[in-house]
């Protein structure tokens, strides 16, 4: 009877290959790994998987409690896997069960694996500031990692430590493991931890009762586990084992590469910067590898690290170009492999959810555009609509919503197509829920809660969780919202928030959908908008005043909306026509300022006309246009005013007589210096509008529409002779 501890570092190709030849070399007759027991019956998939994969362990009903333990080919737990599989001897897991992992409160969703760092212990012990490079340098750029002396280096480190209570049950769960498989009559057995383990699996043990002890009273949950596909990039960013790798793409190198390594990743990395067009020769790649080489030497290093061979690629590769360095690491050091699972996986909750979903309300994927219009009046039709909404919180665009056919807000028209990138998104967010709604709100929450979401950004998450009926999510959006609307006091983030806010106010009342408080907030913004803008218009320049203009037209467009709320909707103040005249009279005052830039006072002066709230508009282009002004700012000014479209031109002859008139008489070189603005103003047109406009231009009685007529000489004889004779008696008695 033999139990052999293998102590490695979790994701380290060293420690996988090593693993792999001290297996085929003992022959055990089971083996047992580091990792939740549940997920026994998971192993015989195993070799039917393309990693980097994870296991997924998660409570049904409870988004937040969950947990990963990921495996990349390197992984020495996988090639532990793969050996046990293929050798038809029984594989199982013998860490703490994810029911009790789960069930502890203060669990953060991710599997630790140590309090301590026994690698920096060890490292600074042997004269070394960089852990990894360390570990590196004794064990992963070896072929037979010494075992033993890493389990008497980890019995050193640990003399003297106490483990918490909760490292302390998991260690007890793995003795207790050990023990049934002695038990039930295993003579040769293999035990693949973490190096930190060894010294509480060797040596002298506490009994079975003390640990029973440790053991009894857990708290436990109902825990569900299968496998998902896993990415480099979250192996780089978060790991289940608590190994914190940086550089996946290095490792999977160093284990896939048979030979010349140092040689293979330059050769590749060469290959890499060719494909983005850089000049990078054969002599470039073996000048790297010297100095790779080189620097390992002067650092008394066995082999060139991932230090040395990036140093050597920006000095040679690169030619110093930080860029090319940096394309480097996103594309090989970290890589961006995505692992695949076999068809007979279980699915993670949240896909089986949204299936479920698919099927009862007829939703069935297809991987061709499909085009959908949804009557929301319709329960079955306003439930797709809620699905598609929530998917799209997650990241999931198998929707994209088009233009409606129609005015009316109970209709909506979606493009349907799915990706099997959407399968990704849909377990990276299986943390969140087991199901959309779930997954959805939590999401919300979470966007809510970030720091750095600006004000528009959170009133446009109002507006999505009103589409996507997720009432449970609107508490803490809305608050969250409150508190960054009263805090903000940029008139212009005011102004691009509440376009979002109004729809939102609007289609949840159309979608039978309540949001406690929204109206609130709405007319404490449109009040602030209001009041600051007047000082918001002082002083622009031309990409301030137009940046400034768009939000004028979106909160205008706002407004309307607002005004053409349901009689019983819950409109905010004293309604929302009253909004519009508030409104309006704010942009009366603003527009008879002399002070204002030109784009913004023909842009006022076209709203209010359009509004009936000017009988003047003329006059007011008559004086945009005079001679006392620019002709710059006049044509600021025609750019504004003409910004809602070029047909008042066609209908009004009098305000197209100003314009050409105004044109005519500019020099060459006014015309030319006002010609960018004139060509972006004109080009906007629709081309009728610009064919119609044209048409009136070249009409040959269009003189007379402008009010001066053509001369009928024999006409106006009679007329003419009448002013003369006045002019004339008129001159006599001056005369006389």
């Amino acid at each position: 009877m033999s139990v052999h501890v293998l102590g490695v570092r979790h994701h380290g190709p060293g420690s996988a290959r090593a693993v792999r030849a001290e297996l085929e070399r003992l022959r055990p007759d089971t083996i047992l790994i580091e990792g939740p027991p549940e997920a026994d019956a998971l192993v015989r998939l195993a070799p039917d998987l393309e990693p980097p994969v994870a296991l997924l362990a998660h409570v049904p009903g409870a988004p937040a409690r969950a947990a990963f333990w990921p495996f990349a080919g390197f992984s020495p737990e996988w090639q532990a896997i793969l050996y046990g599989t293929a050798a038809g001897i029984p594989v199982r897991f013998c860490d703490l069960p994810a029911a009790h992992t789960l069930a502890d409160d203060r669990d953060d969703g991710e599997k630790s694996d140590m309090q301590a760092d026994p690698i920096g212990s060890l490292a600074a012990a042997a004269g070394y500031d960089d852990p990894e490079r360390w570990w590196e340098d004794v064990v992963e750029h070896r072929d037979d990692p010494p075992f033993d002396a890493v389990a008497e280096a980890m019995a050193a480190v640990r003399e003297g430590y106490e483990p918490d209570e909760r490292e302390a049950r998991r260690e007890a769960y793995m003795r207790k493991t050990l023990r049934a498989a002695l038990k039930q009559g295993h003579t040769r057995i293999a035990v693949i931890c973490g190096a930190w383990h060894v010294p509480a699996l060797t040596g002298p043990l506490p009994s079975a009762a003390a640990d029973n002890a440790a053991l009894r009273g857990l708290p436990k949950v109902k825990a569900e586990l299968t496998w998902v596909p896993w990415t480099y990039g979250r192996l780089a960013s978060r790991s289940g084992y608590g190994a914190g790798i940086t550089s996946p793409g290095w490792y999977h190198h160093l284990f896939t590469a048979p030979d010349r390594p140092v040689e293979r990743w330059l050769a590749a990395a060469a290959a890499v910067l060719r494909d983005e067009g850089l000049a990078v020769s054969s002599a470039h790649v073996i000048e790297s590898v010297r100095l790779a080489g080189s620097l390992a030497a002067l650092r008394g290093r066995p082999l060139a690290g991932l230090g040395e061979v990036t140093e050597a690629a920006r000095a040679v590769l690169c030619e110093g170009d930080d860029l090319a360095v940096e394309l480097i690491q996103r594309r090989m050091v970290v890589g961006d492999r995505l692992g695949h699972v076999s068809d007979g996986t279980p699915m993670v909750p949240l896909q089986r959810d949204l299936r479920d979903e698919q099927r009862r309300l007829k939703l069935k994927p297809e991987a061709l555009d499909r085009e959908i219009d949804l009557d929301l009046r319709k329960p079955l039709d306003l439930d797709r609509s809620h699905l598609l909404h929530r998917l799209r919180l997650l990241g999931v665009d198998w929707g994209t919503p088009g233009q409606a056919r129609g005015k009316g807000t109970f209709r909506e028209t979606w493009t349907l197509r799915w990706r099997p990138e959407h399968d990704l998104a849909l377990i990276e967010h299986a943390a969140l829920g087991t199901t959309v709604v779930a997954a959805a709100a939590r999401r919300a929450g979470d966007l809510a809660g970030a720091q750095a979401a600006a004000l528009a950004d959170l009133t446009s998450l109002v507006e999505q969780c009103l589409l996507a009926d997720l009432p449970q999510a609107l508490p803490e959006v809305l608050a969250a919202l409150s508190a960054k609307a009263a805090l903000d006091t940029d008139v212009t983030h005011l102004m691009a928030a509440l376009p979002a806010m109004v729809r939102a106010h609007r289609y949840g009342d159309v979608r039978g959908t309540s949001a406690e408080g929204l109206a609130v907030i709405v007319r404490s913004m449109l009040d602030r908008i209001r009041v600051g803008l007047p000082v918001a218009v002082t002083g622009l320049d031309d990409d301030a005043a137009a940046d400034v203009l768009n939000h004028v037209d979106a909160v205008h467009a706002a407004v309307a909306l607002l005004s053409e709320s349901p009689a019983d909707a819950d409109v905010p103040a004293e309604g929302g026509a009253a909004q519009r005249d508030r409104w309006l009279a704010t942009l009366r005052g603003i527009s008879d300022r002399p002070d204002l830039h030109g784009l913004i006072e023909g842009r006022l002066t076209r709203i209010l006309l359009d509004s009936g709230e000017l009988d003047d508009a003329g006059d007011r282009m008559s004086r945009a246009m005079s001679r006392g002004q620019t002709p710059a700012r006049a044509a600021a000014w025609v750019e504004g005013f003409l910004a809602g479209g070029g047909l008042l031109l066609v209908h009004d002859p009098r305000l197209l007589g100003l314009v050409d008139g105004w044109l005519t008489g500019l020099s060459g070189d006014q015309f030319t210096d006002v010609l960018p603005l004139l060509r972006r103003t004109f080009g906007s047109f629709a081309a009728p509008e610009r064919r119609a406009v044209g048409e009136r231009l070249r009409s040959p009685g269009r003189t007379k529409e402008w009010g001066t007529q053509d001369v009928d000489e024999r006409r106006a004889a009679a007329a003419a002779a009448t002013v003369l004779s006045i002019i004339g008696r008129a001159g006599g008695k001056a005369g006389g």
